[in-house]
């Protein structure tokens, strides 16, 4: 009996059975899982910013004007990663909605659902079973959650389109739909095959996890044909060019920029194979049963003298070798799902290094495309079933298909709940992994700046007992001190995180905060200077340094200071507020209302950027403009005390005026 992936010409139903293909009927049907899509991520569009969101969306300085978008393009730097699709998206839509969230999670959500639909189409052509069936597994599978609900993954839900739209084209070129014959010699295919390197192209700018889809069309080919010829390589060749040099460049861009080198990454070949063979069975475990998803799953200690760590990847080698040797009894299709599921997943399986590898071999996100092949298997194989044992009985198998969606929407539905903020995903993330020192880090971050001192200081004494040489869970410590009252003490973290790691801007930003408020501030000056010039890009630190050249008499220059940081940081109020009252000071007063009124534009209802509009207004003796803003601050948010007190000596003012006239 076979198993492969074959099914009839004509389109099936979400079992399998034939059904008469018009496109009214495809409507419906693309409808429903569009529909069915936006149900289970509905908690999405009620979700924050989370995790690494900062430098993608809300920190990004690339995003607030034109200059940025030509920087996305042409500066791999600009950006955490150079992928300028992703880059361009948010762009496009902090243009147009600014830092509103829902709006980037509504994005993504229909990135998703498109990909579905897409998906439905794919294995359509391909001729798999249960191909609406599959499609709908993969909308709503909790295990695509992390894709989908966290808005810096937009990565993976705009590269799979992409991805997606490319496998289409090749399929046209190579005119899969055809039952017998080989490749249609018509002019038009090549017009798919460059539409094929077009999609692919945006794919890689997009994520560069997509350059393995000339292999995965390889085995499609293999599965489909029996046999792969010179003529496909060569015509593959373009891609496999494209792909592996776009590669290159994302693991240079990952050590050299992103920060994937050092202790946690030096691993030997054997233990690299450990992790590959491990993740496999983890990621195929995690699809069929989808429970205990974690944001930072546990780091496996890896460890070449435990013999049972090799049966990982022994077992998977053996797979693949038992399903080689039972494909004319099988097919092969079950050997090119498997192959397809291991090809998309292998840039993430450890053999190259990757940032997450510092906190984790696994996550959920890395088998977005990879989870595909397993899917579409399972679902065939479930269809094949179905239209052979139901054949009277068709409701059966109707209520077990409705049964088994349902089931993972309401796991997608409450999965996505856990990426509504920061501080509910890093304490779901401790709850069930205690040992993730990142998540205790991170929380301990977070409470720090909301000023809950002492339990950020146990998360951040549990994250240096887990990882000794994490420099941020050091800083933080020193914050946290600093934040009590014990200077001395923070001054200690914040020497010792110096000693860790010499060019941390965040330790150097610290050390010189303390010894500037022990009055050195020529020791304090040279650690903020250091900060600088080790990341440009940090506010705090120029910031800073602005108050020190203030207090020199410095003025220009610590104006010069703060307009840099107000440019890498357009929304930082610290900045602003700084600034204005420097150029105040400093007599600049037109200067600091173009500050003000630049902001204003980005945020229109700020009461405290009209405040500080309304304040300059009474210094130029312009009453009436400031009574204006305040009675807008008093629209916005009416009984506010300091604007109503405000208000009151105005108009007294304005009646001293019109008296003296």
């Amino acid at each position: 009996m076979s198993l492969d992936l074959h099914a009839p010409r004509v389109e099936t139903d979400i079992l399998g059975a034939p059904s008469r293909d018009h496109w009214s009927r495809r409507l419906l049907w693309g409808g429903i899982l569009i529909v069915l899509t936006a149900i289970a991520y509905y908690p999405a569009t009620r979700c924050g910013f989370i995790w690494d969101d900062d430098d993608y969306v809300t920190e990004n300085p690339t995003l607030r004007d034109a200059e940025g978008l030509a920087s996305i393009w042409l500066k791999p730097s600009a950006t955490p990663q150079y992928y300028p699709l992703v880059h361009t998206t948010f762009w496009l839509e902090y243009q147009a909605w600014g830092l509103n969230p829902t709006g980037y999670h509504i994005t993504n959500i229909l990135l998703h659902a498109i990909n579905a639909v897409l998906l439905w189409r794919l294995l359509f052509v391909l001729k798999v079973p249960g191909a609406w069936l599959a499609a709908v597994i993969f909308a709503v599978h909790p295990v695509h959650v992390e894709s989908v609900a966290w808005v810096t993954e937009r990565k993976n839900v705009l590269s799979g389109g992409f991805y997606l739209l490319s496998l289409l084209a090749l399929l046209r070129y190579w005119n899969f739909a055809k039952v017998e014959g080989d490749e249609d010699a018509s002019n038009r295919r090549w017009v798919w095959y460059a539409i094929a390197h077009l999609f692919f192209v945006a794919a890689l700018l997009s994520k560069t996890i997509t350059a393995t889809l000339p292999a995965v069309i390889l085995v499609l080919i293999w599965w489909k044909r029996g046999a792969v010829t010179l003529k496909h390589f060569i015509a593959l060749v373009p891609m496999f060019v494209i792909g592996i040099s776009s590669g290159l460049i994302t693991v240079w861009l990952e050590k050299y920029q992103v920060g994937a080198s050092g202790m946690d990454w030096n691993l030997s070949p054997i233990e690299r194979t450990l992790i590959a063979g491990r993740a496999l069975w983890f990621y195929a475990c995690k699809l069929a049963w989808p429970t205990n998803l974690i944001f930072t799953y546990p780091r496996w200690d890896i460890d070449t003298g435990q013999a049972w760590q090799f049966l990982f990847p022994i077992t998977a080698i053996g797979l693949m070798v038992a399903l080689w040797l039972l494909r004319e009894r099988l097919g092969r299709g079950p050997l090119a799902a498997v192959l397809i599921f291991a090809g998309s997943l292998f840039p993430a399986l450890g053999f190259l290094d990757v940032y997450p590898m510092r906190f984790s071999f696994v996550a959920d996100h890395f088998q977005y495309l990879a989870s595909i092949s397993l899917v579409a298997l399972a679902t065939s194989m479930a269809s094949n079933f179905a239209a052979k044992q139901f054949t009277e009985t068709r409701s059966l198998a109707t209520m077990a298909v409705v049964c088994v969606t349902a089931t993972l929407m309401g796991l997608t539905w409450q999965q996505t709940k856990i990426y509504e903020g920061l501080e509910v995903l890093w304490r779901d993330t401790i709850a069930r992994n205690p040992s993730s020192f990142m998540a205790h880090n991170n929380l301990g971050a977070l409470l720090n700046r909301r000023g809950d001192y002492p339990e950020a200081e146990t998360h951040l004494i549990e994250a240096m007992t887990l990882k000794p040489d994490f420099v941020d869970a050091v800083v933080n410590r020193g914050k946290a001190r600093e934040g009590q009252g014990d200077f001395a003490d923070a001054e200690k973290f914040y020497r010792r995180a110096v000693e860790m790691q010499p060019n941390f801007a965040p330790a150097l930003n610290g050390l010189g905060a303390m010894l500037g408020a022990q009055g050195d501030l020529r020791a304090a000056r040279q650690m903020f200077e250091r900060a600088i010039e080790s990341q440009p890009s940090y506010v705090s630190a120029r910031i800073n340094l602005a108050r020190i050249y203030q207090s020199e008499g410095k003025v220009g220059v610590a104006i010069e200071q703060l307009q840099t940081a107000l440019q890498l940081q357009p929304e930082s109020a610290n900045s602003r507020d700084s600034l204005v009252q420097l150029l105040m000071s400093d007599g600049r007063i037109d200067e600091a209302k173009s500050v003000v009124e630049s902001s204003l534009i980005r945020d229109p209802t700020d009461v405290n950027l009209l405040g500080a509009l309304g304040v300059i207004a009474a210094n130029q003796d312009d009453y009436k403009a400031a009574i204006g803003y305040f009675e807008r601050i008093l629209e916005l948010a009416p009984g506010e005390p300091n604007a109503s007190e405000s208000l009151t000596e105005l108009r007294k003012k304005l009646d001293e005026v019109d008296q003296a006239r």
